[in-house]
C-alpha cells in the first residue's frame, strides 16, 4: 500500500490520521449533528483569536514581524540559545527532514505518528527500550515526546544523554514535541546548548487549538535549521499565523489556565471511561488511549452517535480519544459510553 494512501479496512479512512469529519459525515450520514471530533488530540478550546484585529493580508509579511514571532516562540519553549525557524505547520517540517542531509542510518521510535515513517522513508523502526544501544550506532533517531498515541514522556535529561551519545558518533537526535506545550517540564530545549546535535519540532496548533492556522517551529542545531529555513524561503508563514502566534505565545495567563484545565478535563474523561468499564493504557493531557478487544465496535458506536475517535489499522485493539470542549460534549460522550 502506498504510504500516502489511507489504510485499507473498514475504518481505513480514519486510521490514517484524525480530523476526517468530511469522510465521517459521508459514511455515518444518519449520525446526529454537529460532530464531536475527538480524533485529533487538538485542544477543543482555542486561544481566543477574536482578541486580534484583522491582519493586513495585502503586503508581504515583514521580516521584523517574523523575527518577533520566532523570538516569542523561542522564549515559550526555552530555546533562547538555539537557532529557530517558523514552519507552515510542523507536519511540513517533518516531511522535509529527508532533505536535510541527516546522518545515516535513520531510525524512528515506534509506535508513533504515521508521518514519521513518511518523514524518513528508509528509517528502521525501533522500540524505546533500544534507544541507548541505537545511539551507539550514530546516525539519526526521530522520536516524539510526548509520544503519540500512548503519551509516553521521556525525561529531558535522558534525551540529552541520548543526544550526546549520538553526537559522539556524528549522529543527530530529532525530537517531535508537538504535544509538549501541555506542561512546563517536557521540552528539551532549555537543557540544550547551541552546539548540541539536536533539532526539535514544535507545533502551535495542538495546544493553542488553532491547527488551521498552520504554524510550527524547528529549533536546535544551526545547520539543519538554516537549511530548513532556506527551503521554505523568505515568507514561510502567513500574516495571520505571525499575528496569532506572537499574541498567543505572549499570553502567559491563558497558557497557565489552559494547562490546568486540560489536566482536569483529561481526568474527567478517565472517569467516564472507567465508569464504562474501559481502562486507559496511555495518556497525554490532550488525549487518552484505550485498549480493548472491541475497539472497532466502540469506534462504530461512537461514530453513529456523531462522535469521531481515532482507530489504528496496525493495532485494532486501540482507540484514541481527545477531549470534549464543553459540558454538552462530556454528557454526549458519557451517554454513548453508558450504552456500550
Amino acid at each position: 500500500m502506498p504510504k500516502d494512501q489511507p489504510a485499507a479496512g473498514p475504518n481505513g479512512t480514519f486510521t490514517f490520521h484524525g480530523g476526517r469529519q468530511d469522510a465521517a459525515r459521508r459514511r455515518f450520514a444518519d449520525a446526529p449533528q454537529p460532530w464531536l471530533d475527538l480524533s485529533t488530540g487538538i485542544n477543543p478550546i482555542a486561544w481566543p483569536i477574536g482578541r486580534l484585529g484583522a491582519p493586513d493580508h495585502g503586503p508581504l509579511p515583514l521580516r521584523e514581524a517574523l523575527d518577533g514571532l520566532c523570538q516569542a516562540a523561542a522564549r515559550h519553549v526555552g530555546a533562547g540559545r538555539q537557532a529557530i525557524t517558523a514552519l507552515p505547520g510542523s507536519e511540513i517540517g517533518l516531511r522535509l527532514l529527508r532533505h536535510l542531509d541527516l546522518p545515516r542510518p535513520w531510525r524512528i521510535v515506534v509506535p508513533t505518528y504515521r508521518t514519521h515513517a513518511d518523514a524518513l522513508p528508509e528509517a528502521e523502526p525501533i522500540e524505546v527500550g533500544r534507544l541507548a544501544a541505537e545511539a551507539e550506532r550514530g546516525g539519526t533517531i526521530l522520536l516524539a515526546n510526548p509520544n503519540n498515541p500512548d503519551g509516553r514522556v521521556l525525561p529531558p535529561a535522558t534525551l540529552v544523554g541520548i543526544a550526546h551519545r549520538l553526537a559522539a558518533r556524528g549522529g543527530m537526535l530529532v525530537i517531535d514535541e508537538a504535544f509538549a506545550d501541555v506542561a512546563t517540564d517536557i521540552g528539551v530545549s532549555p537543557l540544550l546548548t547551541a552546539d548540541d546535535r539536536v533539532i526539535v519540532m514544535r507545533s502551535f496548533g495542538k495546544f493553542f487549538g488553532l491547527a488551521g492556522v498552520r504554524l510550527g517551529f524547528l529549533c536546535g542545531a544551526a545547520a539543519p535549521v538554516a537549511a530548513m529555513a532556506a527551503m521554505l524561503g523568505d515568507w514561510p508563514v502567513s500574516a495571520q499565523a505571525i499575528a496569532c502566534g506572537t499574541a498567543a505565545y505572549g499570553d502567559p495567563d491563558w497558557i497557565d489556565t489552559t494547562r490546568r484545565r486540560l489536566a482536569a478535563d483529561a481526568a474527567a474523561v478517565d472517569r467516564l471511561l472507567h465508569d464504562a468499564g474501559l481502562s486507559v493504557s496511555g495518556d497525554c493531557p490532550l488525549f487518552r488511549l484505550v485498549e480493548c478487544d472491541d475497539a472497532a465496535a466502540l469506534f462504530e458506536r461512537l461514530a453513529r452517535a456523531g462522535i469521531l475517535s481515532r482507530p489504528f489499522d496496525d493495532r485494532p485493539d486501540w482507540l484514541r480519544l481527545g477531549l470534549p470542549g464543553d459540558a454538552a460534549g462530556f454528557e454526549r460522550l458519557a451517554r454513548t459510553l453508558r450504552h456500550r
